[in-house]
């Protein structure tokens, strides 16, 4: 079936004429409407024929890109012009974008094709996915479980073979933890390397897009053309962007893995941490060497995260006011009421819980005990990484403490902050990080963290196709 192909195959049957763009389309279209995982918020039916069709004449002429005709699904926190764009919010339920941001144009450059907008935990807040306005999406190996968040309709389309790839955002930990929970390979690039222009702001010094999909070839094909320069973002990063799939074939005799103490430490699920530690002495096997190493700041990193990014969405969200765009309450009285019932009303009960906790931190007396005190901690974070990546090459370990868990289970905000403990430092150092599918435990899928050092991708990239060369766990599938 063509859902079961990789994008790397599917780049090989449009080639050969072995089917169109038009048909692969089609294909997905009706596997998102038989699909019940709540996954996506807007489908662009319409749109993505006609696209699949230019993407057919394109290939008949000879003159295509690799990807052009290949389908995917855009996660709703990225400007599509003249599509909705809500970051799952009710804020901005009708809000129609009037650009592309600079992601959404480099896809239609490459005459890709556009399923629609998959849902999210709203403006990103959240390791869920249960803070959507539109409802939680369901983890397609268990509908009774959460598929991670935020990234997690993106996550959930790829591992149910809804869509060949999806984009996703990366905060504190919103590819990679979803990507595990839901077993498929996702890509957090080094903070800069896609540009953030039309990608709806949570806190705009940890956000970072990048590609979900079922293999590190993948990954590495999609992050060809999402990498690179952009005049727009002035976080962008001014670097060549290297063809990522030249080096995926490179032996790992010699590759030096560093194994934080700090990540094998009380709180880690048991079945979680034997699917890891069996990843790496995989990685052993094929020649790496494994030493300890110790990242003592790393236990500072969720208090340090929980001030620093909501105090950055604190300043961000400021703009949903009710009066230049998005959700507007009914007759307000005055100016006051107009601004304090559109919040109360657009916003969901994390935004508003973040957006109070860091009007707080950056209030007069408090910035500097506060704020600047997590802006040290986040220095000495990623102090500890320089020191490590003199000694190693790559970092492993788990993404999340535990699988997949059940919809509704946690109630606790703090609780639910827990479970980005092994994510968050890689954001507050600006590092890349992946997770690959590694195994299971109780029959819920268990990704293996790879981090590495500012602008290694590729790196980490052949190290995660190394892997999955050796293994089979990304071809493990929760459909036919």
């Amino acid at each position: 079936m063509m859902h079961n192909l990789t994008i790397a195959e599917q780049i090989k049957g449009l080639k050969n004429r072995e089917f169109s763009s038009l048909e692969l389309t089609q294909h997905y279209l009706n596997r998102i409407d038989d699909s019940k995982l709540n996954a996506f918020i807007s489908v662009t039916s319409e749109q993505a024929i006609t696209q699949a069709k230019m993407a057919d004449s394109i290939l008949a002429k000879g003159n295509a890109s690799s990807l052009t005709g290949i389908p995917y699904a855009h996660k709703d926190i990225f400007c599509t012009k003249g599509i909705k764009t809500s970051a799952g919010s009710k804020m901005l339920d009708s809000f129609i974008s009037p650009y592309d941001a600079t992601l959404t144009e480099k896809l239609n450059y490459q005459n890709m094709v556009m399923l629609g907008k998959t849902n999210m935990d709203e403006f990103a807040m959240g390791s869920s996915n249960e803070n959507s306005y539109y409802g939680p999406v369901k983890n397609p190996w268990d509908t009774k479980k959460v598929p991670g968040g935020s990234s997690g309709g993106s996550a959930a389309a790829v591992a149910s073979r809804i869509s060949p790839f999806a984009t996703g955002t990366d905060t504190g930990g919103s590819i990679r933890q979803p990507a595990s929970l839901c077993g498929i390979t996702g890509l957090k690039p080094t903070y800069g390397r896609i540009s953030r222009y039309g990608m709806i702001a949570y806190a705009s010094s940890l956000d970072q897009a990048g590609p979900m999909t079922r293999t590190a070839e993948d990954s590495a094909i999609i992050l060809n053309v999402m990498a690179g320069f952009d005049t727009k973002d002035s976080t962008s990063a001014n670097k060549s962007v290297p063809d990522y799939t030249q080096n995926l074939s490179k032996s790992m005799k010699g590759l030096k893995i560093g194994l934080p103490k700090e990540y094998f430490s009380e709180g880690l699920d048991k079945g979680v941490e034997k699917v890891v530690m069996k990843a790496i002495s995989d990685y052993e096997t094929m020649g790496a060497e494994v030493i300890e190493v110790s990242l003592p700041n790393s236990i500072h990193a969720i208090p340090a995260y929980y001030i620093v990014a909501p105090c950055e969405c604190s300043s961000n969200l400021s703009r949903f006011d009710g009066v230049r765009y998005g959700y507007r309450c009914d007759d307000p009285k005055d100016l006051n009421d107009l601004y304090l019932r559109s919040r109360s009303e657009g916003f969901g009960d994390e935004v508003k819980r973040r957006i109070m906790i860091g009007a707080y931190a950056l209030s007069a007396g408090y910035y500097d005990a506060y704020y600047l005190k997590a802006q040290k901690v986040r220095k000495l974070v990623s102090e500890d990484f320089k020191k490590v990546f003199k000694e190693v090459d790559v970092v492993m370990g788990p993404v999340s403490p535990s699988a997949a868990f059940d919809l509704g289970s946690v109630k606790d905000p703090v609780s639910m902050y827990l479970a980005d403990i092994y994510t968050l430092s890689v954001n507050l150092a600006g590092l890349p990080g992946m997770s690959i599918p590694a195994g299971f435990s109780d029959n819920l899928p268990v990704g293996l963290q790879l981090i590495g050092n500012h602008w290694s991708e590729e790196l980490l990239l052949n190290a995660a196709h190394q892997f999955q060369l050796k293994t089979d766990w990304h071809n493990s599938s929760p459909v036919d």
